[in-house]
């Protein structure tokens, strides 16, 4: 098969059983390996679905100029995209930023905005989305693509991510386990699953500072894990619990990662693997689980594969600022 463009590469990741990592006796963990889509990571599947949606729907034209608030892996999914479809595309990003992920949005042409005034929470996303909103009305054609409220973003892992998954396990699923940011991912996904299997346990994986969950706000060095504001796409009562995960642990899910399969992933899938370490000793030897490894490690060298940078990680947790979990499955 010859593709038309790398945005018909997207999706058609392969399931992958780590039993490296989570070796038998115990519950098979099948994971989904979204770091093979083209750029990267799972964000090329919500990219490529609003924007050729849009196109199709005439609601996208080669005037509209796209506009996004992004740390990274959805920023440069949106400039692949642009690329192909010929559009412009403007990417607001901050100085939590990691230099490679800047390197590749301006090698595909994105314009960068870059704010520096964090807001009082010390996160710069309000100030980030507070520059879309200026952009979009000061731009002609500006259309802020907006993930975290975007419904053809968990659209497209129900019609995509979701549909492989279960056309390639020959077997029930008992958990999903996944990160959240936007929680499309994990939405359209366990949507999809729960038709055929309507007791699976959906595991949300966050970042300890997040406040998706009613978490305490405070810093995270893993970008693209946890948000420090509610998404509008959120649907807690789809959530049946949450595992929170601190930057030193999802650092060493990545390298443990590394170490027993040759997996070299991203901050995310790291917090993953750590997740999935703290739930299995409540399971029965018979759970069987996928989860989600959302992207890739090369882009976090400088971060997660850095032994300084590890170092400098807190070692403490402050256990008074998780809220209880949705349900007594596990707790943080």
């Amino acid at each position: 098969m010859i593709h038309e463009s790398i945005v018909s590469c997207v999706g058609r990741t392969p399931l992958v059983t780590l039993s490296r990592q989570f070796p038998p006796p115990g519950p098979t963990v099948a994971a989904k390996l979204e770091m093979l889509n083209p750029s990267g990571s799972m964000k090329d599947r919500s990219a490529s679905h609003i924007l050729d949606l849009g196109l199709r729907q005439g609601l996208i034209t080669r005037n509209t100029h796209l506009l996004e608030s992004t740390s990274g892996n959805f920023g440069i999914a949106l400039a692949m995209v642009a690329r192909v479809r010929d559009l412009s595309l403007t990417c607001v990003v901050d100085p939590g930023i990691t230099p490679s992920n800047l390197r590749i949005l301006r090698a595909l042409k994105a314009n960068i905005e870059m704010v520096t005034q964090p807001d009082e929470s010390g996160s710069y996303l309000t100030t980030r989305i507070k520059r879309v909103r200026a952009l979009a009305e000061s731009i002609e054609g500006g259309l802020w693509v907006n993930q975290y409220a975007n419904e053809l973003n968990w659209r497209a892992h129900d019609e995509g991510t979701g549909a492989e998954i279960l056309a390639e396990l020959d077997r029930p699923i008992h958990y999903l386990v996944a990160p959240v940011s936007t929680t499309g991912t994990i939405l359209g996904v366990s949507r999809h699953l729960r038709r055929a299997f309507p007791a699976l346990r959906v595991v949300a994986v966050d970042a300890i500072g997040s406040v998706i969950f009613g978490g305490s706000p405070g810093p995270r060095k893993i970008p693209g894990l946890g948000a420090n504001r509610v998404p509008e796409l959120l649907s807690p009562d789809e959530i049946d619990d949450v595992i929170w995960v601190s930057d030193r642990e999802a650092a060493a899910g990545c390298r443990e990662l590394a170490i027993s399969e040759g997996i070299l992933a991203g901050g995310s899938s790291g917090a993953v693997v750590a997740a999935i370490s703290k739930l299995l000793p409540q399971l029965p030897v018979s759970a069987e689980i996928v989860a989600i490894l959302p992207d890739r490690g090369e882009r976090y060298l400088d971060l997660v594969y850095d032994d300084e940078w590890c170092e400098a990680l807190p070692h403490l947790l402050d256990q008074a600022a998780f809220p209880e979990a949705p349900t007594k499955l596990t707790s943080p």
